[in-house]
């Protein structure tokens, strides 16, 4: 009986350990099926992309891109297509349309600032532009049509304490439309959000004074950097409020946008706090770059080669 309870427990422990070097080696295959897909937020073809729309998005697609969320087109609507045919089109090249930035009020031009250059050298000029102020629920609707999971505010006045009352308005209506539509809404930062306004600092009231379910946010791994704010702080003060990333670097000069990888962004160090932001997608975005196939190549590698997100 001694015997025969010896090799009963002999056999448990190699069956127990044997299980144990399956179930490491499960979680691990299962860690790596975890790695997100690499995204791209096509602003960074503004003024390129409307040229040759389908041509654009199958090199995106030939460098590895997976996931896309759209932005402002010289075209109108999704550059020049209706929701349904650009997904439709994205689909095809075996990419994902995930999101859709929209403006949070009527477009304005920056005080002293200029219209960029088009491929002829002559200032661009941009179709009239829809915002969540006057055209919210024509916005969610056509983010509905596309099937979209995200849609994303791409920046609101804030410049002034009843700038930021509006916006925060505009903002808990849009997210309470877009819930209904079974679409989660979210607001992307630039660094003027971390500025001081009147004794207040505008993104702690966007955090505070809207729904937390209703209004998630994008946050921007550059301009939060460029504003001298830590992304892991604001992820432990509120867990779970950030679902989408933008990845983009801030160059050494402190100055603006470079290819992940390049800059001063600790990549690194913020993935690691990635469950606590709740983050389920990240974009490649790069703003007005010399050549913008050779970033979102560099930042490509740098993300699945060293980053490996």
């Amino acid at each position: 009986m001694t015997l025969n309870r010896r090799k009963f427990l002999q056999g448990a422990g190699t069956l127990a350990l044997g299980s144990m070097v399956f179930s490491s080696r499960a979680a691990s295959l299962l860690e790596h099926r975890k790695q997100h897909a690499v995204g791209l937020q096509l602003f960074t073809f503004f003024g390129i992309i409307d040229d040759d729309v389908k041509g654009t998005l199958t090199k995106i697609a030939a460098i590895g891109y997976k996931e896309m969320e759209s932005a402002f087109s010289k075209k109108g609507g999704y550059y020049g297509m209706p929701p349904k045919e650009f997904k439709a089109m994205v689909e095809d090249l075996g990419m994902a349309w995930k999101s859709h930035h929209v403006l949070g009020a009527p477009f304005k031009m920056p005080k002293g600032a200029k219209m960029p250059n088009g491929p002829d050298g002559k200032p661009m000029v941009l179709p009239a532009m829809r915002n969540l102020r006057d055209n919210m629920q024509e916005l969610v609707d056509e983010a509905a049509a596309g099937s979209l999971e995200y849609l994303v505010c791409a920046n609101a006045p804030t410049d002034t304490l009843a700038d930021l009352k509006t916006s925060i308005e505009t903002l808990n209506k849009t997210g309470e439309a877009a819930k209904k539509a079974g679409i989660q809404f979210c607001y992307h930062n630039h660094d003027m959000e971390f500025h001081d306004v009147e004794g207040k600092i505008p993104y702690d009231l966007l955090l505070s004074e809207t729904d937390k379910n209703n209004v998630k946010m994008e946050l921007d791994l550059c301009w939060v950097t460029k504003a001298g704010k830590d992304p892991v702080e604001l992820f432990k003060a509120n867990p779970g409020r950030f679902p989408l990333w933008h990845l983009k670097d801030l160059d050494a000069a402190r100055v603006g946008p470079a290819p992940v990888g390049s800059g001063i962004v600790d990549f690194k160090r913020i993935f690691e706090y990635q469950k606590t932001a709740g983050m389920k997608h990240f974009f490649v975005e790069h703003d007005a770059p010399k050549d913008a196939f050779a970033s979102i190549k560099s930042s490509y590698d740098y993300i699945t080669e060293t980053l490996k997100a």
